[in-house]
């Protein structure tokens, strides 16, 4: 076949000529950008993945303000419940309210000055820590349970480490009723 044959054919069958010429551009167009489709379904997934953390934290942002006064409200609440190790007298003020309360006698009160001051061992990156009491109170069962019930729920954030109960006095006569309540306890402080 000669040339002048193949430009005639050409010329009488335009319709398959374009179409089978956009076939093979296509077919090699395929080929040569078929190694870009998993790099492109990779950022597609990236961005989508994208694109559904920004929708939820356009969801999660509309209260964000409100939870952030929340927050804030509760931390100032937390910050007047909690004592400061430097400040004895006002820790100390804090018991003997809870002794006229309780109708108890503290017997012994002292703050345990190793904790005082000093956040717990181990690295801790909290600003809190607790600050050791031991105390000694006498009364009969009732009061001593009120007492407890009232440094558990008091205005101080309050942990019970040690707790004995023994009887008050040497003989039947000198104790009556009376019990002593031996605690080792923690208040929640902040330097």
């Amino acid at each position: 076949m000669a040339a002048d044959q193949i430009i005639a054919s050409l010329k009488a069958n335009p319709i398959s000529v374009a179409c089978g010429a956009l076939s093979v551009a296509l077919a090699l167009g395929i080929y040569f950008r078929s190694d870009m489709v998993p790099e492109s379904e990779a950022l597609l997934d990236q961005r989508a993945s994208l694109g559904e953390r920004i929708n939820a934290n356009i969801l999660n942002g509309a209260e964000l303000a409100d939870q952030f006064g929340s927050l804030a409200t509760y931390r100032q609440q937390i910050d007047a419940r909690l004592i400061r190790p430097d400040e004895l007298a006002k820790n100390l003020q804090f018991f003997y309210k809870l002794e006229a309360d309780t109708g108890t006698k503290l017997v012994d009160l002292r703050q345990n000055l190793l904790s005082a001051g000093r956040p717990a061992a181990g690295g801790s990156k909290s600003p809190y820590f607790g600050i050791g009491y031991a105390v000694a109170v006498r009364g009969d069962y009732s009061k001593l349970l009120d007492f407890l019930r009232r440094l558990e729920s008091g205005q101080r954030f309050c942990r019970i480490i040690t707790a004995n109960v023994g009887l008050s006095g040497s003989t039947e006569k000198d104790r009556g009723n009376e019990l002593t309540l031996n605690l080792g306890l923690e208040l929640l402080g902040q330097p």
